[in-house]
Parts: C-alpha cells; sequence; structure tokens
C-alpha cells in the first residue's frame, strides 16, 4: 500500500498546478460554491445593534445574516444550545431561510466561530495520505487522536497571537465537523446521522512544544489560545455535495502552501465518529478536526514558520475561507 500511494502522489504532482511543493487541487479559478439548492451556512455574530452573541443564516458566503434570533426570539442565542435542540431547531432554521425575513447586511455583522465553547474538540493526526508520504511515515492502521483546550478557538476572521514561548509557529488547513446529537458506542454506518455540518478550521501548531517539549505529548503545542480560528459557518451535511473529495488548501501571504483534495483523507468522518465514540460520549456541538495535508512549514527544507504580520489563509470547497493575521 505504502508504495502503491507513492507512486499515485508522485505522478499527482508531476500532472498538476502546484506552487511552493503543493499538490494541486485548489486552482486558480474561483472557489467551488454549494451547487445545492439553498445550502444552510449556520453561523455565530455579533450584530451592531444588539449585544451578546446572536445565531443566524449567511445567505451565501460573504452573505447577508438572517438573525434567526430575531425570527423566532424563542431561539437560544449560541450555537451549543442551538444543536442542542436536534431537528427541531434546524426547521426553524430552514423557515426562516424560506421567508428571507431579518437578514442583516454582512457590513453589520461580526461573524464569530461558529460555534464555541464546546465540550470537546477532537483533533486527528497524520490522516492525509500525502501528509504521510511527505514526512516518509507509515500509513496509521488506526485514527491518532490528539485535542485542543477550547480556548483555542477564535472566529473566521479574528486574530492569532504569536507567542512568545514559541518560535516555531506552524500552519494547517483542516476540514472540521460539527457533532449535532449525543452518541456512545456510534455504529460507523450510521456515523453521518450524529453530524450537524462541515466547516473550515485552522490547526496552528507550535512545533517546538509538540516535537521538542512537554515529553513530545502533543497537547500543548496544539492549544495555546487563537491556536483553532473556525468558520466562516457550519454549512450542514445536506448542503454539501461530498466532504471527501473537497479541494482544501492554505495560503501565507498570498503563496498557496498546502494544496490537496479531503479525497485523501485515510479515516473518513463516519469512521472517525465511531472509533472516538467507543471511548467518550460525544456530544452537539463537539468538533473534530480531521488532518492536514503536505505542506506544513516545519518539513520544509529549510522550515519556514509564521511570523507577526503574516496573513494565512485557510480554504475549502464548498466552506468557504478563513483569514487570519498573525500578531
Amino acid at each position: 500500500m505504502q508504495v502503491l500511494l507513492r507512486r499515485a502522489f508522485a505522478a499527482r504532482r508531476r500532472l498538476s498546478w502546484r506552487l511552493g511543493g503543493c499538490t494541486g487541487f485548489c486552482k486558480s479559478e474561483p472557489r467551488r460554491i454549494s451547487q445545492l439548492p439553498r445550502a444552510m451556512r449556520l453561523v455565530q455574530f455579533q450584530a451592531k445593534s444588539s449585544t451578546g452573541p446572536r445565531i443566524g443564516l449567511e445567505e451565501k458566503d460573504g452573505g447577508s445574516v438572517i438573525d434567526l434570533n430575531a425570527f423566532d426570539p424563542s431561539l437560544p442565542n449560541t450555537m451549543r444550545a442551538f444543536l442542542e435542540q436536534g431537528e427541531a431547531g434546524l426547521a426553524v432554521a430552514r423557515r426562516a431561510q424560506e421567508s428571507s425575513q431579518y437578514a442583516l447586511p454582512r457590513s453589520e455583522v461580526t461573524l464569530l466561530a461558529p460555534i464555541t465553547s464546546p465540550d470537546k474538540v477532537i483533533c486527528v493526526g497524520m490522516n492525509y495520505a500525502d501528509h504521510c508520504l511527505e514526512q516518509n511515515v507509515k500509513i496509521p492502521q488506526e485514527p491518532i487522536i490528539f485535542s485542543k483546550f477550547s480556548s483555542s478557538i477564535v472566529g473566521p476572521y479574528d486574530e492569532i497571537i504569536h507567542p512568545a514561548e514559541s518560535k516555531e509557529v506552524d500552519w494547517e488547513v483542516e476540514l472540521a465537523f460539527v457533532i449535532g446529537k449525543k452518541g456512545k458506542h456510534i455504529q460507523e454506518s450510521a456515523a453521518m446521522d450524529y453530524v450537524a455540518g462541515f466547516t473550515v478550521a485552522h490547526d496552528v501548531s507550535a512545533r517546538d512544544w509538540q516535537m521538542k517539549r512537554n515529553g513530545r505529548q502533543w497537547l500543548l503545542g496544539k492549544t495555546f489560545d487563537t491556536f483553532c480560528p473556525l468558520g466562516p459557518a457550519i454549512v450542514t451535511k445536506d448542503s454539501v455535495s461530498d466532504p471527501h473529495n473537497l479541494g482544501i488548501c492554505c495560503r501565507v501571504n498570498g503563496e498557496l502552501v498546502q494544496n490537496s483534495s479531503t479525497s485523501q483523507m485515510i479515516f473518513k468522518t463516519d469512521a472517525l465518529i465511531s472509533w472516538v465514540s467507543q471511548f467518550v460520549t460525544l456530544y452537539p456541538g463537539d468538533v473534530f478536526l480531521t488532518g492536514t495535508p503536505p505542506g506544513v512549514g516545519v518539513f520544509r527544507k529549510p522550515p519556514v514558520f509564521l511570523k507577526k504580520g503574516d496573513m494565512v489563509e485557510c480554504e475549502i470547497d464548498e466552506l468557504g475561507t478563513i483569514r487570519n493575521k498573525v500578531v
């Protein structure tokens, strides 16, 4: 299997357009936005006219936001509480989408992370075949699981704070999915029933703390404050054509540094849910980060790391783009 994957990866690199060693899936043409009718994009936002977070629907990527709390004041004003309502909450969101009432211009809202304070942020290491080949390591036989603290979550356009404690801060674009209902010991065949939707994540990583310090345990290097930008929206699963066949890429100061496809994921969404739910109960709002493709800074020759002033853009087909400046 390793030999076949290596040959396929080499052929893909020869045939594809690429920049900076990337694999060539996110082309220069505009990103694919969901072609499914009336795609539902759930957001958390702050309105200029109100205090505190509110939940809403992006009418399109970058478009106006329908204020769900104005449409139905009985709805909770946080995404986690909204997801706990299950299908009843989603039914209200669909009615609001059909009505197109209470739409706020984008200039009047600030998007927050689409989910905040989840019970768990579950991450998967070494989950892209091309990323494994980049490091010359074997394909994992079972998911490699670690975590970030929820305090690391920031919004899609918030700043990433470069900690004074690290000299090796790196980028990692990732597909994330959000759990929609409680479950334990979930069968793989039923796992997608537990997914609320998908979003873009940036698994910012302090490589010195991940690989050299703290006994080489990954947690501290992954969970500094602001090390988990999310957004811009949770795109409901019925609005995504195929989460495992999406272009995924990352740009630093406009340069394409990661460029692949979620088809390279070794363990897909359903397998990850089934695996992790053996050990812990999953709750609405739990976030899974599903691994990163090749092109990270630490494996470049010489290594390249983020510095203050850098702008990082993480982009996934049909989901959108998050942009975060390092300060």
